[in-house]
């Protein structure tokens, strides 16, 4: 008689778990990672450029105010404010919705960045009207400057409307 117990085999076990293809879970947090990361890159760029920038235009300012302090020309000064506001629009936002911007439609660009109407109404107003005044005829040098340097500073945090 033939024993039943001869014809069992051992147990074969299966091989072991291999790390390799990791799970989708593994491959979907690299996944998010990676894109995480390049976000991170991208704002961190960003956030740089617009301080070099903030950094470069506050440079500019205080050059211009130095000149003005020696030559006293109040439409030479208007001009290089207007010149300055304008690279710094043309450099933060699409080039297209500034460049082409002139007279009341520049200054109103320009208020939308603060929450007043100093550009359009108030000393901001003189940046292009100054070219047509007598050369004699001064508006207060210090409130347009001061108004500038706010309207950089608040174009340096918040870049979102331009």
């Amino acid at each position: 008689m033939n024993d039943p117990m001869s014809q069992l085999h051992d147990i074969h076990l299966p091989p072991a778990v291999s790390w390799w293809p990791p799970a989708p879970g593994w491959w979907l947090l690299l996944l998010l990672t990676i894109v995480a990361g390049i976000l991170l890159g991208w704002y961190l760029r960003q956030r740089s450029r617009r301080l070099d920038l903030y950094r470069s235009a506050m440079q500019e300012l205080c050059r211009i105010r130095r000149q003005f302090a020696e030559q006293a020309d109040f439409s030479q000064l208007a001009a290089e404010l207007s010149r300055l506001l304008r690279r710094v629009a043309i450099s933060l936002g699409p080039e297209e919705d500034v460049a082409g911007l002139t007279g009341e439609a520049w200054l109103c660009w320009l208020d939308s960045a603060m929450e007043g109407r100093e550009f359009t109404q108030g000393p901001g107003r003189c940046l292009v009207e100054a070219a047509y005044r007598p050369t004699g005829q001064m508006e207060d040098a210090d409130a347009l400057l001061s108004l500038v340097e706010a309207w950089l500073e608040k174009v340096a945090r918040e870049t979102s409307h331009v």
